[in-house]
């Protein structure tokens, strides 16, 4: 009886692939989008992916993310380090200035200025230069989104001359880095080199970083920095959720995508459901027959049930890998820089597609079970 339902979904090839369409189109655009959102809102973390090094981020209590902070005095930074637990702690600052180029151009920059002695704040990988060219005088290193935003796509950075706040600035190296949420470039340089480029207010401190001794706790260490100093204490996964919750809780893009994967799940289910219901309706005499001949209504059922079957997975495959050709086609755009398909995107989808199929098939199934046998010899 499987094969006679089969062969019945695949006889009206019309109908057939406006089936698979309407399947595949819903799978690639609810996977699509909420892979690209899922991508979008965990760039609000890359300030903390960036830095490979802390294990623990100390702040003011009011800072938020690594974009959002209030300055704290120095002497927190020897409060931090008597911490028992606390194996080194090392000052961080995050700026932002205006910086001219050769061609004059103002351009608005984010400053990081990173330990002088370790160069703990520094990202792992460099595309060009190496970390030791930060001894070099007004040395900065740029990251690679900011080099494409800054002086566009395949410039040469090292060597370009910049005027930043009235101090000259050599770029020295490129970094590569998870891109930041906003397209801003971002200067890497010593922290006593970015006191002088963004020069401010009393406190100049962004962050202190720490590092935690052999056999302890992230977390214990924290909630110890925390009590000793007054100063508030996140490990790197907590500080990291933090960035992306400031997106969630700040911006619209949570409510765009989400109305784009609503749109794509109402489109799936009028799409797949018209059809199917034109599909049941044309065939309805072959199910009178099948009844007649004593096909029994759970047989019918099973029928409906692999026709389906059929579609969806032939629908969901296509759509999901329109969704991987896709990111693998822009792959080379900075903007989707690092972008990946996270393993509870596809299943969501297959939800998604269950719950259409189980609605347009309930819909359809119901005139057939209420088809009477006599009605096919009228």
């Amino acid at each position: 009886m499987l094969w006679i339902a089969i062969r019945m979904l695949t006889g009206d090839k019309t109908k057939f692939y406006g089936l698979l369409f309407g399947i595949a189109f819903s799978t690639l655009l609810i996977t699509q989008q909420l892979t690209i959102f899922v991508n979008l809102i965990e760039r609000g973390a890359s300030g903390v992916y960036n830095e490979p090094n802390a294990q623990v981020w100390v702040m003011d209590p009011v800072s938020r993310t690594t974009d959002v902070n209030y300055a704290m005095p120095a002497t927190a930074l020897d409060q931090v380090r008597a911490v028992p637990g606390v194996e080194w702690a090392v000052p961080h600052l995050r700026s932002v200035a205006s910086v001219r180029t050769r061609e004059g151009d103002l351009e608005q920059v984010a400053i990081i200025g990173v330990d002088d002695t370790t160069l703990i704040g520094l990202p792992k990988s460099l595309f060009k230069g190496s970390r030791s060219v930060l001894s070099e005088p007004d040395a900065v290193i740029i990251d690679d989104g900011g080099t494409i935003n800054m002086f566009g796509a395949g410039f040469d950075p090292v060597g370009e001359r910049l005027e930043l706040n009235d101090q000259r600035a050599v770029i020295l190296g490129m970094a590569d880095t998870i891109p930041a949420f906003t397209s801003t470039a971002v200067l890497y340089t010593k922290y006593s080199r970015a006191l002088n480029f963004v020069p401010g207010t009393r406190n100049r401190m962004s962050f202190v970083l720490v590092g935690i001794t052999e056999g302890e706790i992230p977390e214990a260490v924290a909630q110890r920095i925390e009590a000793q100093t007054g100063l508030k204490a996140e490990t790197r996964e907590e500080f990291a959720r933090a960035g992306v919750n400031f997106i969630i809780q700040n911006t619209g893009i949570p409510t765009n995508f989400g109305i784009t994967v609503i749109l794509g799940f109402v489109v799936g289910v009028a799409i797949v459901g018209l059809t199917f219901s034109l599909f049941i309706r044309d065939n309805i005499k072959q199910f009178g027959a099948l009844k007649a001949i004593g096909v029994t209504n759970a047989k019918i059922r099973r029928m409906v049930v692999a026709q389906a079957s059929l579609v969806g997975f032939i629908g969901y495959a296509l759509g999901v890998l329109g969704t991987v050709w896709f990111m693998w086609s822009f792959s080379g755009n900075p903007f989707f820089k690092g972008f990946y398909i996270p393993w509870q995107i596809p299943l969501i989808s297959m939800v998604a597609v269950v719950i259409i199929l189980a609605i347009t098939g309930w819909l359809s199934l119901r005139s057939v079970l209420k088809t009477e046998p006599a009605a096919v010899f009228r």
